[in-house]
């Protein structure tokens, strides 16, 4: 397959998927690569000195974005196709080459957003980054506001919030940071920055997020050490050069959430989702489904490269509300549109509160999703934070639109194999942002 930014799959053009409600899944399928850990193996390759290889790197829109800005800046990245090893030649903490262009991070936050702490310390080097009119549209003055603190220099729409973006790189400090939300992205730029700041960085959060830059960085050769009352404290300490070294990327658990809540609500369903990753700061969707009382269990549990790796079997069954708060929602917020799926198929109402970070993401997901649930039945009352989802609602056959989200595509096309009658799906091809072969298993995996 060669690298390309489009879908294979039935939903690659701009004409409506047609999804049929009835009949069931079995099977076995493997996910793409954790998308997260793509992103970082990019990244981190890059800033290394000698060769990373990836293996099982996700070849999908988002990392492409990340691999098309660092060859940009004269990093040899080997072309990304689907079951194959990625090569990254590094350059080193500081060799990165001032780009002749704008840098274009597509429709990826998280390639925008850790670019942005990746480039502030390049002393002496302009660099623009844009994106689509999405990824325009979304806050990036989390990221550049703590690291205005480190004396960067980022200018931007409307105060710096705004892409394009210009970095004029900087010498950098370290600093204490306190972050508002507790954000992986907003970490890991931090710490990206923190590698040439002069003296140590410290990033607060007010709970844990995602820990794949720490466990990463660690394993790179980096000095760094979490602590702090639930893990909260990241410190990294300046002046470790970063070695290349193999990476094993496992499957993504965003991606394999669709599989878990659709084998829990279709009758009849029983999946096995392969060589999922299981980091604790990403398995809040496990324990809201073992919540809800689903039938999940996971087997040949073992360790890949620093993260831990396991199988997750699930078949449909019974199912009770959840109540999901603003503690829960770092390790799991790209699962609330396909939970609010499960929600519909609850005994009673299900809640999802301190989820404001929704509104900012491809879409305002909260938004989004009570729109388009709300065409094919479902009872939700959104709130600012959040939304209520009675059940259990019989859905049926509609008209709806992903609205260029690939969570929320692939959310839709769970709710559609419950749903009675025929669903029009637009934007379909939305999904290969994140999971490019998904319509292919969707169609193996239907009985």
């Amino acid at each position: 397959m060669a690298e390309s930014n489009a879908a294979s799959s039935p939903a690659a053009g701009s004409t409506p998927l047609q999804l049929h409600g009835g009949g069931s899944l079995r099977g076995r399928v493997r996910v793409p690569g954790d998308k997260s850990i793509s992103h970082r193996a990019l990244l981190f390759g890059a800033i290394a000195e000698g060769t990373t290889r990836i293996e099982g790197l996700l070849p999908a829109e988002d990392p492409l974005s990340t691999a098309a800005c660092l060859r940009a800046m004269g990093v040899e990245v080997s072309a990304i196709r689907a079951g194959e090893a990625v090569s990254v030649q590094g350059v080193g903490l500081d060799g990165f080459q001032e780009p002749g262009d704008v840098l274009d991070c597509g429709n990826s936050g998280t390639t925008m957003r850790l670019m942005l702490g990746l480039l502030a310390g390049r002393v002496g080097r302009h660099f623009v980054l844009t994106g689509d009119s999405s990824l325009r549209g979304r806050p990036m003055r989390r990221v550049g506001a703590p690291l205005a603190k480190m004396s960067a220099v980022i200018n931007g729409r409307k105060d710096g919030n705004f892409a394009p973006l210009a970095v004029l790189g900087q010498p950098l400090r370290g600093n204490r940071i306190h972050t508002p939300v507790a954000s992986a992205q907003v970490k890991s730029a931090i710490l990206l920055a923190a590698l040439t700041a002069k003296g140590p960085t410290t990033v607060i959060e007010p709970v844990q997020s995602r820990d794949h830059s720490e466990r990463m960085l660690r394993a790179f050769g980096a000095q760094l050490e979490v602590g702090g009352p639930g893990l909260t404290e990241v410190t990294l300490t300046p002046g470790s050069s970063l070695r290349g070294q193999p990476v094993v990327v496992p499957g993504d658990i965003s991606s394999a959430a669709f599989w878990l809540v659709a084998a829990a609500i279709t009758p009849g369903a029983t999946l096995t989702v392969e060589n999922v990753g299981l980091n604790p700061s990403r398995t809040g969707i496990l324990e809201v489904l073992e919540q809800m009382g689903a039938r999940l269990t996971v087997l040949n549990q073992r360790d890949v490269a620093g993260e831990p790796v396991g199988d997750l079997q699930v078949s449909h069954g019974p199912l009770q509300p959840f109540e999901i708060g603003a503690e829960l929602i770092p390790r799991l917020v790209d699962e609330i549109p396909v939970l609010a799926v499960a929600a519909c198929c609850a005994e009673g109402v299900s809640r999802v509160t301190g989820a404001e970070e929704l509104r900012v993401k491809e879409t305002d997901r909260l938004a989004v999703m009570a729109r388009q649930l709300g065409a094919m039945g479902a009872r939700i009352e959104e709130a600012d934070d959040g939304m209520a989802i009675t059940g259990v609602t019989a859905l049926r056959g509609a008209t709806v639109d992903s609205e260029t989200d690939h969570r929320v595509a692939m959310s839709l096309a769970v709710a559609a194999g419950i749903a009675s009658g025929t669903t029009t799906l637009h934007r379909a091809a939305a999904a290969a942002v994140s999971y490019p072969s998904f319509w292919d298993d969707l169609q193996r995996l239907r009985s």
